[in-house]
């Protein structure tokens, strides 16, 4: 175990990886502010929505491996860098929606890099294989399904005509713990895992991959249709 919780510092350099972290972090809260914006929230809302999209997945990962206090209370950082993001959506909102493309790439980098480094703590805490690379999965999006839970909308996670987003995820942290169990995580393998989910996304988006739904499905229901996001 010594030699895999040890790769993402060989990977990354401490500051390399906050600011990487901050960079996701800074991503996922623009996309909360910007639903809270949708949903016609005040400067609260938008930060709440901000906080918790960008923090939550996180918070969730230290609390269940008792990695306290969670990094989200420790780091000033990670706490006012999704109020920098709020203020941002605050008052150039419209010229942050003509960027949207833009947010989802850094959103999707965002994804891999979240995915492997939360599986890659949760072992180093030691979890299992499976519960690791769930944790690595919960870290990565679990701050987007609090998001919508609290704006009053079904999980993008959940529905069937959002892009895949939790697959990406689940390949890179996958990835990960194959690496593990054959004694092959370095460097070079994580990166690749963090590329991976990254591209993943990317295609999805580009593509509109979407998860099949039940097998001969009836139902003429269709779902209103809401505006897309990361």
């Amino acid at each position: 175990m010594g030699k895999n919780v040890r790769v993402l510092q060989e990977l990354f350099t401490p500051s390399v990886q906050h600011s990487l972290e901050l960079i996701g972090i800074f991503v996922f809260a623009i996309s909360g502010a910007l639903l809270a914006v949708r949903k016609n929230f005040d400067v609260f809302g938008m930060a709440v929505l901000a906080e918790v999209t960008a923090l939550g997945g996180g918070l969730f990962r230290d609390l269940v491996i008792g990695a306290v206090p969670p990094a989200a209370f420790s780091d000033l950082g990670y706490f006012l860098t999704p109020l920098l993001a709020t203020l941002l959506v605050f008052f150039l909102h419209p010229h942050v929606e003509r960027i949207q493309v833009a947010v989802n790439v850094f959103d999707a980098a965002g994804l891999g890099l979240f995915c492997v480094a939360g599986t890659m703590k949760a072992y180093e805490y030691g979890l299992g294989l499976t519960a690791s690379a769930c944790l690595g999965l919960a870290t990565a999006v679990g701050g987007g399904v609090l998001r919508d839970v609290l704006a009053n909308e079904v999980p993008s996670l959940l529905r069937w005509d959002r892009d895949l987003y939790a697959v990406p995820a689940i390949v890179g942290a996958t990835m990960v713990v194959l690496c593990i169990r054959y004694d092959v995580l370095s460097p070079l393998t994580s990166a690749l895992a963090v590329i991976t989910a990254f591209v993943l996304r990317l295609l999805a988006m580009r593509y509109h991959w979407r998860a099949p739904r039940a097998w001969h499905r009836r139902s003429t229901v269709s779902e209103e249709e809401q505006p897309l996001l990361p």
